[in-house]
């Protein structure tokens, strides 16, 4: 299994907020009495950046698969079933994560570019990237030595 493409996009703005929040709380805990509410808001936050401070995306001859953050939140796709890949920017409010769009599935942790893949059942995915251009020709690339 041969990997023809490989990159990790970081979350700057997402992670720079959650962090800044994380310390804001923690700060405000320390000159204010801890709260059960304030400690489970701060340990969901940290997990929040563990979980989504990257994402990264693999291309291989038979899978594209993508993770965020430490790797516990992870898709996979088959390569013979991807129709096409093309290069595309969603809409400042499709926003970030792992969400429904309009036709489709976006997950994303930065940024407004992205790749769309329409699968041969028709179902289509969105995948931001910082790398749209060479995302799509990776993808189209696997595509062609697939068949």
């Amino acid at each position: 299994m041969s990997i023809y493409y490989k990159h990790t996009q970081f979350g700057t703005l997402t992670v720079s907020l959650l962090v800044a929040i994380i310390i804001l709380l923690a700060l405000l805990g320390f000159f204010v009495e801890w709260h059960a509410v304030s400690i489970g808001v701060l340990l969901i936050l940290i997990v929040c950046v563990a979980l989504f401070y990257s994402l990264t995306v693999e291309i291989s001859n038979e899978h594209l698969k993508i993770h965020f953050g430490v790797g516990i939140i992870k898709k996979k796709f088959e390569i013979k079933d991807i129709e096409k890949a093309y290069p595309v920017r969603n809409c400042w409010y499709y926003g970030w994560g792992i969400r429904l769009i309009q036709n489709g599935w976006l997950y994303n942790v930065s940024g407004l570019d992205a790749i769309e893949i329409v699968m041969s059942s028709g179902k289509r995915y969105r995948i931001g990237t910082d790398q749209p251009n060479e995302l799509a020709q990776a993808v189209n690339k696997a595509r062609k030595l697939d068949t």
